[in-house]
This record gives C-alpha cells, sequence and structure tokens, in this order.
C-alpha cells in the first residue's frame, strides 16, 4: 500500500461483522436521525476505534465488550478526512465487541448520500421521497461506517417512517410495529455479506407492483403512483435475467426478494444496491409500444446490467477501488450476453461494436490510463466509473472469451464466483480461475490489456505464401507523446470466408499462414485492437463486402475513419469507402458511418458545408427510398432502427430540403396523435429541431415538460439542445439552472448544447459565466461528464480559452478525465487544421465529376 493511499484507508485492527441500524427520516424537514450497534472483532489492543463519517452530528458513543462492560468514547470528526475517531476510556481487548453511536444528518439535494427526490403528484402537490446513492464513498454521509469495500458485513435495517409511506431496504420486511406516533418502525431482514456502498434506503409516497415470483424470488417494481403501468417490460427482463444468470453463474440469486426501485432523481443511471435496485425512470419504466428501438434496448440494458451485478459486485466484490473493472467490465459484458439471450433478433452483439467507440476514443490518447490502476483517494475512486472501466473492460472480456471460446470462459467465470463468494477477490483471482478451467496462459495474455493503457494497431500484408502481422501502439494525431507498447494480442483471423484460426501475436510480428483473399484479421469483429491492411488486402475486401459480416463491415469503416483521425489516411479516402456503402442494408454499418460524417459536418464552414450537405445527400438517397418513412409488414426491429438512422443522417446532414419538410410532416402527425413509428418519430424530431424556429422550440419544450413516458420526455429535453439560435439556446442552457430542469438531467442538456455546432461557443461562455452556480447545483460526479461536450469546441481561440478556463479551475474528481477530454479538443483541432481543405478539395472535384 502506497503511503498516500493509507491515508485514506483506514486501520485494520478493528473489523465490522454486523450492523443493527435504525433510521428515522423526516420528509417535512429534510433531515434524518439514526442509531446503529456495529458487531465488530478487535484483532489487536486498541486505545480508539476509526471509521468513516462525513456531513453527520454524532453523538452517545460507546463501546461493550463482551462481558457487557460499557467503555465511553470520546469523539474526534475529522471532515476533511471523512474519519470518526473514537478514543476510548479504557484499551478494548481482542475479542469480540459492539460499538454504540448515534447520529444526525440531512436529506440533501445532491443526488448523493441520503437525499431526496420530489415529483409532483395528480393534485399538484409535491411529494417527496428520501432514498440513498452509496456508491463510492458516500455510506458515510449515512450512518458511521467502515466504508471501504472489503470491509463486507451483514445489515439488519429499521426504517421509522410516518404511516401510509412505503420503505424499501435490501432485504424483505420481517416486521411492522407502530410507534405511537404516527409512524411505524419497519425492519427487514439481515442481508447477506456485503459492502456498504450497496445498502439501500428508500422511504415515501411510493407503490409497488405485484410481486411475481422467480423461481422462489419475489421480483417487483416499486414507483410513483401512476405509473405502474409502464412497469411489465422491466418485470419481463428482470424475471429472465435471473433464470439465465443463475444457469450461467452455476449460482441461483442469493436472496428471496429484488425491487427494482424507479426514482424521479437520480444521478446515474442505476444502482445494484442488492436486493433494492435503484433506477432512473427511464431506464425502468417503459411502454414498448410508444418508443425507439434504441430506448427500449436501453432499458433492457440497464436491468441487465444491474441484475448482473448481483453476481458481479454484490456477491463477489472488488478488494478495493483499483479494481472497479471485475464489478463493472463484467457486468457490461454479461448485460449485453444477456439482452443478446432475451432478444436474439436485436442482435446486441453486432450493436455493442458500435458502443466501442468511446473507449478506443479515449484509449487513443496518451492520457488514456490503464483498466487497473493505484485509487488512493475517493476523488481518484469517483473516476474510475468511466468507459475504459466499463466498455474496454467489457471489450476486452469479449474478446477473451472469443479466444478461449464461450463454454470454456463460462467454465472459468463460474469458478472465479464460486470460490469467491460472499468475498471480495482481485484481477489475478479471475485470471487463477480461467486459467484453472482452460489451461490457457490467460495472465500472461490479459494482464498487458488490464494494466497497461492503449491498445495496438496490428498490421497485415501478404508475405512468403501467406500473412505478416505486426504491432504497434495506435494513438491520435495531434494527441500528447505517448510511449511505445506492445500486447499479447488474441486474434482471430479467417481468409475467403473459412472459419476463423486463432493466432496470438505475441511480439512485435508474426507469420500466418493464409493466403486466399479476403483476409480479415479481426474475424467476428470482437477484438480490441484495430487493423492496417496493406493496399492489396484492402482492395480484396472492398470488393468483397458482401462477404463479411456486419460487424467485420462495421469495422472495416471504423477502422478506416481511425486512420484519419491518426493522420495515416487522408479523409476523402475515408469518403470514397463511404461511397461503396450506398447499398448497405444494416443498421451497425450505417450507424458506423454516419458518425464521422457528424464530425466533418461540424468541422467544415460554407460554402464546403454546403457542398457536403450535397454530397451526404447522394450517400444516403439509396437507402431512404429502400426504406421509406413507414414501417411495412416484415420489418424487424434493427430495420425499424435503421430508418430512424437513415432519416436523422438525411436531415441533419444533408441539404436536401425536401427532406426537413417530410420531417416537419411526420412530426406534426406524431403530435397530432397519428401511428407513427417511434424511430421513425424520434429522427424527425431530431431533424425539426436541427433547424427549428421559436415556434418548433415552444412546442418541443412543452412536450418535454409533459409528456407521461419518460423516454420521450428525455427525448423532447436533449432535442431543444440542437436548436441553433442563439437566443433559443440562451433560454435552454439558463433552464439547466432552474427547477424546470431536473438536476440529474441538466448537467446533459448543457453537454448537448455545448456539442451543438452553431451555439456550442455560447454553451462554454455560459459556464464560463456560472460555474459557481453549475457547481452548486449539479451532481459532483456529472461535471466530468458535462464537460465531454468541450472536444466539438475545436476553433482554435476558443479552444484556448476552454485551456486556460480549465487551468484556473480544477475538478478533482473528474482530473484523468477532464485532461482526456482536452487531450480530444487538441485531436480535433489538429483534424481541423489538416482535413478540412483536403474535404473540400475532393468535394469540389466530386462534383465535377
Amino acid at each position: 500500500m502506497h503511503d498516500d493511499e493509507a491515508e485514506h484507508r483506514l486501520p485494520r485492527s478493528v473489523v465490522p461483522r454486523r450492523y443493527q441500524l435504525r433510521i428515522e427520516p423526516d420528509l417535512e424537514a429534510f433531515r434524518f436521525s439514526g442509531s446503529e450497534q456495529v458487531a465488530v472483532e478487535v484483532v489487536e489492543p486498541v486505545d480508539e476505534v476509526v471509521l468513516n463519517a462525513a456531513d453527520l452530528a454524532v453523538s452517545d458513543a460507546w463501546l461493550t465488550d463482551p462481558t457487557g462492560r460499557r467503555i465511553d468514547a470520546e469523539i474526534r470528526l475529522d471532515p476533511a478526512a471523512e474519519r470518526l475517531a473514537l478514543v476510548l476510556s479504557a484499551t478494548l481487548e481482542p475479542g469480540e465487541a459492539t460499538v454504540h453511536l448515534s447520529f444526525t444528518g440531512v436529506l440533501n439535494d445532491k443526488l448523493a448520500g441520503f437525499y431526496r427526490s420530489v415529483y409532483t403528484d395528480e393534485h399538484g402537490d409535491e411529494r417527496v421521497i428520501a432514498t440513498t446513492q452509496m456508491e463510492a464513498t458516500d455510506a458515510r454521509r449515512v450512518f458511521p461506517c467502515w466504508d471501504e469495500p472489503d470491509r463486507k458485513a451483514t445489515f439488519a435495517v429499521t426504517l421509522v417512517v410516518a404511516e401510509g409511506l412505503l420503505a424499501v431496504s435490501n432485504a424483505g420486511i420481517v416486521a411492522e410495529a407502530p410507534t405511537g406516533d404516527g409512524r411505524v418502525a419497519v425492519s427487514f431482514a439481515e442481508t447477506i455479506p456485503m459492502s456498504t456502498y450497496l445498502v439501500a434506503l428508500v422511504v415515501g409516497p411510493l407503490e409497488a407492483t405485484d410481486p411475481i415470483d422467480v423461481d422462489g424470488v419475489a421480483l417487483r417494481v416499486v414507483h410513483v403512483p401512476g405509473k405502474g403501468h409502464l412497469a411489465p417490460f422491466a418485470l419481463e427482463v428482470g424475471a429472465f435475467c435471473l433464470r439465465w444468470f443463475g444457469d450461467y453463474y452455476g449460482i441461483s440469486y442469493p436472496g428471496d426478494k429484488c425491487d427494482l426501485v424507479a426514482l424521479p432523481d437520480f444521478a446515474f443511471g442505476a444502482m445494484e444496491n442488492f436486493g433494492a435496485i435503484t433506477f432512473r425512470e427511464q431506464v425502468l419504466l417503459v411502454d414498448p409500444e410508444a418508443v425507439a428501438q434504441a430506448e427500449l434496448q436501453r432499458v433492457a440494458d440497464v436491468v441487465a446490467h444491474e441484475l448482473a451485478h448481483m453476481w458481479f459486485g454484490d456477491l463477489v466484490t472488488m478488494r478495493w477501488w483499483n479494481g472497479l473493472w471485475l464489478n463493472e467490465a463484467f457486468a457490461t459484458f454479461m448485460e449485453v450476453a444477456a439482452v443478446d439471450a432475451f432478444r436474439p433478433e436485436w442482435r446486441r452483439w453486432d450493436a455493442f461494436a458500435t458502443e466501442r467507440a468511446a473507449a478506443f476514443g479515449t484509449d487513443s490518447l496518451a492520457s488514456t490510463r490503464p483498466i487497473e490502476y493505484p485509487v488512493r483517494s475517493p476523488e481518484e475512486a469517483e473516476g474510475m466509473f468511466d468507459v475504459l472501466t466499463y466498455q474496454k473492460g467489457a471489450s476486452v472480456l469479449r474478446m477473451l472469451e472469443q479466444y478461449l471460446g464461450t463454454e470454456r470462459f463460462r467454465a472459468g467465470i463460474r469458478r472465479y464466483l464460486a470460490e469467491r463468494q460472499y468475498t471480495n477477490a482481485e484481477t489475478t483471482d479471475l485470471w487463477d480461475a480461467i486459467e484453472a478451467a482452460t489451461d490457457e496462459p490467460v495472465r500472461r495474455i490479459m494482464d498487458a490489456w488490464i494494466f497497461q493503457g492503449g491498445y495496438p494497431l496490428v498490421g497485415a500484408e501478404p508475405s512468403d505464401g501467406g500473412l505478416r502481422l505486426d504491432q504497434r501502439r495506435f494513438v491520435f494525431a495531434g494527441a500528447d507523446d505517448a510511449p511505445p507498447t506492445s500486447w499479447p494480442v488474441p486474434l482471430l483471423a479467417s481468409a475467403a470466408g473459412a472459419p476463423p484460426i486463432r493466432v496470438l501475436l505475441d511480439g512485435p510480428s508474426t507469420h500466418v499462414g493464409l493466403e486466399e483473399q479476403p483476409v480479415v484479421v479481426n474475424a467476428g469483429g470482437h477484438g480490441f485492437y484495430r487493423v492496417r491492411y496493406a493496399p492489396e488486402l484492402l482492395a480484396s475486401l472492398r470488393r468483397s463486402l458482401d462477404r463479411l459480416a456486419p460487424v467485420e463491415r462495421a469495422l472495416l469503416v471504423d477502422d478506416t475513419w481511425a486512420a484519419v483521425l491518426a493522420g495515416d489516411t487522408p479523409a476523402p479516402s475515408f469518403l470514397e469507402l463511404a461511397e461503396a456503402f450506398a447499398d448497405e442494408d444494416d443498421r451497425t454499418v450505417w450507424a458506423t458511418l454516419v458518425a464521422p460524417l457528424g464530425t466533418l459536418d461540424h468541422l467544415l464552414d460554407e460554402p464546403g458545408r454546403e457542398r457536403f450537405g450535397t454530397w451526404v445527400d447522394a450517400l444516403v438517397a439509396p437507402a431512404l427510398a429502400r426504406l421509406g418513412w413507414e414501417v411495412t409488414p416484415g420489418d424487424d426491429e434493427p430495420t425499424r432502427a435503421l430508418r430512424g438512422i437513415v432519416i436523422a443522417a438525411a436531415g441533419t446532414l444533408g441539404a436536401a430540403a425536401e427532406v426537413r419538410a417530410q420531417a416537419r410532416r411526420v412530426h406534426d402527425d406524431y403530435l397530432a396523435g397519428s401511428n407513427v413509428d417511434p424511430d421513425v418519430a424520434a429522427a424527425a424530431l431530431a431533424v425539426v429541431a436541427a433547424s427549428g424556429t421559436t415556434d418548433d422550440y415552444e412546442v418541443v419544450h412543452r412536450r418535454a415538460m409533459t409528456s407521461p413516458s419518460p423516454q420521450e420526455a428525455m427525448r423532447y429535453l436533449y432535442a431543444l439542445a440542437r436548436f441553433p439560435d442563439p437566443d433559443l439556446a440562451r433560454r435552454t442552457l439558463a433552464m439547466t439552472l432552474s427547477e424546470e430542469v431536473r438536476t440529474q438531467n441538466a448537467p446533459y442538456l448543457v453537454m448537448r448544447v455545448l456539442g451543438t455546432r452553431d451555439v456550442g461557443p455560447l454553451a462554454w461562455k455560459f459556464l464560463e459565466a456560472n460555474w459557481e452556480a453549475v457547481n452548486r447545483r449539479f451532481p459532483d460526479n456529472a461535471i466530468p461528464v458535462m464537460l465531454g461536450g468541450i472536444t466539438a469546441l475545436s476553433e482554435p481561440a476558443l479552444a484556448a480559452r476552454v485551456e486556460a478556463f480549465l487551468d484556473d479551475h480544477p475538478v478533482p474528481q473528474g482530473a484523468r478525465t477532464i485532461s482526456q477530454h482536452r487531450e480530444r479538443l487538441r485531436v480535433n483541432l489538429a483534424l481541423r487544421a489538416r482535413e478540412v481543405g483536403r474535404v473540400v478539395d475532393w468535394l469540389d472535384a466530386a462534383g465535377r465529376r
């Protein structure tokens, strides 16, 4: 343990075993009081007991030893260190003891610790919910505790609540006793051994669906009154996942109930509290017939992700925050696997290939980090919740699974969970289990992927009747200097459509006996690396697009655009490749293709931007003509999603006035109640907003504020960021500091305005002028995410201003993430300087062809 890490870690002399908590929230005064008796094991004589506490007033502290002797304690709080020291009146000898504490705190409005969430009921009255969000280090804001993930203990919770309110915690209710003052003491069963950050307390004017029995587990959805009709899909997904995960892991769900709790205010998407999972409403409550396919998939993804955590994260927990990937990467991997099994027609693994783009983007910077690296302070722990932990971590797991084979990989996972259940684990424990199950050198292959930042660019060229493969670290042009690195690369490669072969590129280069073409080096598309094909190999692939799987075609597009960002390929070469996909009919490929086109549209000025729009019109016209604007019999959900992608691209990147006019007609029909496919409606909204008037803004704003659908409300709220009029943008930004926009949504709305071409600079001026107000109102963990929008501010003078401001206004809880945003901004500056002229010249030449 590093010395500076030790400053933030508690002494190991006293070990908690069981918490008995009594919490009394006051939803009118926005305060709570509590008491606890913590059974501990004393491993060496101590004169003080040190635990974590923050933002609490602690009183009545004493201990009892096994004889019942009372030992009084002086309370010493250290707010800076978030610690509570109990200085004892007598030495506490080794053995069992009990810590007794009383405390009070505030139900805050920062969406962390014990906080208040509000909604307006059918009578127009504001109602208050008290709820918790503990991860990473906020359990100490609710009750004094040993707030470290490897200090697992059981919890017996009692909530004293006003009559008529619903109380939820991790375990089932075992007793309800009136207190004689209009309140009820609701006692819950003792939990499994778990970390403090998984404790959940929810109290408020809420309702719950009737529980459904999932092989002995009572599953229900908790929601605000009037929204129970939006719960069935989540229950369907939840029931499927509980059974599917139990089978996959070989371990049944380790509890007898599981509540899925929808909250009006929630900083994250959801939180895996054991047995009482909390969610934002829009990722749990849904009408499947009224949302776009991506919105419905998002609900399934989040429910599956959180239920996967009941095993990966709750049953087996990382030992310390450096190993967070063991929780989050696995939950991300398992969410995709479960949803792919739940709805095979969605082809969920195909979509995952495009979702890796954010991880690839961050990992292409010098300021990237390893998936696992030392974490010392609470601020550094908060910084671990990023695309590298989630998406890159899940991607390298998928790569390993495909290399080993799904059943062999699964055998290793089962062994890992069986060996580590109810305890904590480190990365080495995972590798040991998979190696034992597969007899493969997993540690030697995978350690580099976990403990090194970055990823390889694999080069492929014909050589000696086969294929020469080499590797070097991939870095964007304009990024900071990055040290050269290599990896043992577990490849799957195929030739001429034959089954793929396994290749371990364990060094600078290797030779592979693949001669026939086309050759696909990342066969199946699930390796976390990029491929640079020699010209003749690339030409063969372009002639054989119909022989490639959709993910392989998508990766050909994505790797080519990455080469543009690296300065290895000019942007016109990417546009020429894009023209080869005019007849493409796959959602994944089009999603991969459209994103770079949006980047170029953002960088171009007139008249080049208008010519680019005309070129986009020609590119998308065949697909738009095939798909049309209406669902046809036989359309599956990916086809409906594709239709939305193509319409949005045509209307926001293209120049055709008739597309924008049709989008406006479709949007009007949708608002009038006509039966418009939700994917088409969402695309039409994007098109209308991107060129919208003040009247359009009023319509969109009204729908955002009044829609009964959580997903539609978010769709319309975020559409406000697309309006290019500066006055409307100012109005949107001002809303984020008012009660008109929930605190949970405000940072993401600002991020979207920052990324809007015409008004992004205005959004930055808003942040400069309102920095203190933004930091007071927005959740701390959302500030770094919000600042992701700065990467689009690639005009040189403005970029310099952004950099200078961030130098003077550090954000400790997101220091590394913000350094990555700043480096990506410099990459985009270099891209603008290098490629805009080339693209304009190419468009001029293309117009003359």
